[in-house]
């Protein structure tokens, strides 16, 4: 019994927060392990720093060399659209000619094809030019009009 009152005893000193000994335990300034100790951690911290940078560059050039190789795949798939875009777009064109044909002689089936098909051509390079026209009215010709405005 004698025993475990002095366990109980024992740990009731540890946990007394007004016992002598744990004050001359605590670090100081001027204590040379404390200043190792910080000084360490800061080491590590670097070192922490310096390891995180180099893992996210690795990653970032992993990333972007995958991103590359599917622009590729995304170049290649977009250029064998528009190759089975345009040979059907000739087959339709010859389809309308072989239509027309009765109805008109073949010059003149082909002539009303043509001329359909220079008409939409045209009709779509404008409307590329106007949207054309607003990208640069965005970025170039604001900026030097802006900047006209502030010389004046």
């Amino acid at each position: 019994m004698r025993d475990n009152e002095m366990s109980a005893g024992k740990e009731h000193d540890a946990l007394d927060p007004s016992g002598s000994h744990g004050a001359d335990t605590a670090p100081t300034d001027s204590d040379p392990a404390f200043d190792e100790s910080l000084t360490d951690e800061i080491a590590a911290l670097i070192n922490d720093g310096r390891t995180y940078a180099e893992a996210e560059l690795v990653f970032q050039k992993t990333r972007a060399v995958i991103a590359g190789k599917s622009i590729g795949f995304a170049i290649g798939y977009v250029l064998v659209a528009l190759v089975t875009l345009h040979i059907a777009v000739l087959a339709l064109a010859v389809g309308l000619v072989i239509a027309l044909e009765p109805l008109a002689t073949i010059w003149g089936a082909i002539a009303i094809v043509v001329g359909a098909l220079i008409v939409l051509t045209a009709f779509l390079v404008f409307a590329a030019k106007k949207h054309a026209d607003r990208i640069g009215l965005m970025f170039g010709s604001a900026g030097q009009n802006n900047t006209a405005e502030k010389t004046q």
